[in-house]
């Protein structure tokens, strides 16, 4: 499971909403490819569709779909969102990673 933490949920739903997608009927699409200084970096992206092999999950009222290999690496993650000094967007609490990048948006295992 994927959860979304509160102020994830209303930075999501705003973005959503101005990016001309519904948030109650489509979906935060989270996922894991190769690249990043660690290795793996994150995606985020706004999606209308899922796809056959894609899990779906629901958190604090956003739906949440991952294709099955990005699901082995993000397993228990949360979906964070930071708008503090030392930097503005999604984090991601991933607790499967054993090494971040110093910016957070990449990781290995």
């Amino acid at each position: 499971m994927i959860k979304v933490s509160d102020i994830a949920k209303k930075k999501v739903i705003e973005l959503m909403n101005d990016d001309g997608f519904e948030p109650s009927n489509h979906y935060v699409r989270v996922g894991v490819k190769s690249g990043g200084c660690s290795g793996l970096s994150y995606e985020l992206t706004f999606d209308k569709e899922q796809k056959e092999d894609d899990k779906v999950f629901e958190d604090n009222d956003v739906k949440i779909i991952v294709d099955k290999k990005s699901f082995l690496y993000l397993v228990g993650t949360t979906l964070e969102y930071s708008g503090g000094l030392n930097g503005t967007g999604f984090v991601f609490n991933n607790p499967n990673a054993n090494r971040t990048c110093g910016c957070g948006e990449s990781f290995s295992l």
